[in-house]
């Protein structure tokens, strides 16, 4: 049976992860798929749900930039750069910047670069709060149907395959977030 947690609950919802599960949360959009980014056989189970081929790789969303520092390659991306990109933080907007060794292959799939996002849409930074680092975050979705817009609608669409869902609101986007190249400003996805 798939657990059920609400906001309260982003510590166990966490642990769920540590424990290699998956889980669907709110974004501010959509539902999202999450696991430990480290954990390659989470991943393989949260791309199983999606039948989603790995070489697309997924972005990992953040509750502040010391989350993702790590993944960014800063040498290659100019102060300039790097200014914008933090002014549009937290907020909905992924960028995909030049990946150092700390992204796991399997999250970057065929990408040359790593897609992150700093939320500012709370449910979602709480659970990263918990987690205490950056998490997937991939629609909550089978490949080629809609993302998910409630809690019900994943558990509908992936029922005891999920480990786990945050049931809290989403946030108040239309459609997922704008990810833009970090480098050359080009909208990958609009």
């Amino acid at each position: 049976m798939t657990a059920r947690f609400n906001l309260s609950e982003c510590g166990a919802a966490a642990a769920l992860m540590r424990n290699g599960g998956v889980l669907a949360y709110p974004t501010e959009a959509v539902y999202g798929l999450g696991c430990d980014p480290r954990d390659q056989a989470a991943f393989e189970r949260l791309f199983a749900l999606k039948q989603r081929p790995p070489t697309q790789g997924v972005l990992l969303i953040a509750a502040d930039f010391a989350q993702i520092e790590r993944y960014i390659d800063l040498a290659k991306v100019p102060a300039e750069v790097m200014a914008q990109v933090k002014a549009s933080w937290p907020g909905p907007n992924t960028w995909i910047f030049p990946r150092t060794a700390a992204v796991p292959a399997w999250v970057a799939g065929a990408h040359a670069g790593i897609a992150l996002r700093v939320t500012a849409h709370e449910p979602a930074a709480a659970l990263c709060r918990a987690w205490g680092g950056a998490l997937v975050s991939t629609s909550a979705n089978p490949h080629g149907s809609p993302p998910a817009r409630s809690a019900q609608q994943a558990l509908d669409y992936f029922g005891d395959a999920l480990g786990g869902v945050l049931d809290a609101p989403l946030g108040s986007q239309d459609r997922p977030t704008v990810i833009r190249d970090a480098l050359t400003g080009a909208i990958i996805r609009a």
